[in-house]
């Protein structure tokens, strides 16, 4: 309002939003985390439309080709020789270039144990693993539980006490199981042992399976088939963690 004379004055309008075509917006700012990428893409939406403002500062954005790494991996017992993306994770290697299909990508956050794999003969949430780092390591997926036709004790034991429904956390839910009971005959204890100086391993309850085995989810609710078919096998097998 203009006070001397007491009408409104006319305000000049904002200057336009600038005009960038969403897809190639998405292209070049889809760039991992750098230094210095983050005030350039700031700069770049406070530009003002003008083309030539708006070009330079797409200019500066980091334009980075990320070098790929020998990876050596012994997978279900076969050899690979890898040129990896450092970036990559376990879960996404197994899935997506080894087509192992058989570890599932359920939260992606380590959160549900969808993904859990044996690495070295111990539980891993792939999801959460970088592939690189594995470099020599031996890698066991639900794929490589079986000897050929004949399945893993605890398998079978799912099968019989209908330890599933869905299925999608079913591998997740063998591959932490059998592990599992490695830890166990290894003498490692956990939150709900009764007495953590006791020599030898503990003894495998109801409520030590089911804390030991926290960290696999299964949306179905087929815990109770789980654990008897975890507690059947722990008692009535030997050499049960053995993935061959």
């Amino acid at each position: 309002m203009d006070d001397s004379s007491g009408t409104f004055s006319k305000v000049e309008s904002t200057p336009p939003v600038m005009q960038l075509q969403s897809r190639e917006f998405l292209k070049r700012s889809a760039l991992p985390a750098l230094p210095g990428t983050g005030l350039a893409l700031g700069q770049l939406l406070l530009t003002d439309g003008n083309p030539e403002r708006s070009n330079t500062a797409l200019a500066t954005v980091p334009q980075v080709a990320v070098e790929k790494v020998a990876v050596r991996l012994r997978v279900n017992g076969s050899n690979y020789g890898l040129r990896l993306d450092p970036r990559v994770s376990l879960l996404d290697l197994l899935r997506e270039q080894l087509d192992l299909t058989g570890t599932k990508k359920g939260c992606n956050h380590g959160q549900c144990g969808a993904c859990t794999v044996m690495v070295n003969g111990r539980r891993v949430n792939s999801c959460l693993a970088l592939a690189v780092i594995q470099d020599g390591n031996e890698i066991t997926t639900i794929e490589g539980l079986a000897n050929g036709d004949q399945l893993h004790p605890i398998q079978t034991a799912f099968i019989k006490h209908e330890g599933f429904q869905c299925g999608y956390c079913t591998s997740g839910q063998i591959c932490s199981a059998v592990a599992m009971l490695a830890e166990v005959e290894q003498g490692t204890v956990s939150h709900v042992t009764e007495d953590v100086r006791k020599p030898g391993k503990a003894v495998l309850t109801d409520d030590e399976i089911r804390e030991r085995m926290s960290g696999n989810i299964c949306r179905c609710g087929a815990y109770p088939g789980i654990v008897s078919a975890i507690r059947e096998v722990s008692t009535s097998m030997k050499g049960v963690s053995d993935t061959r």
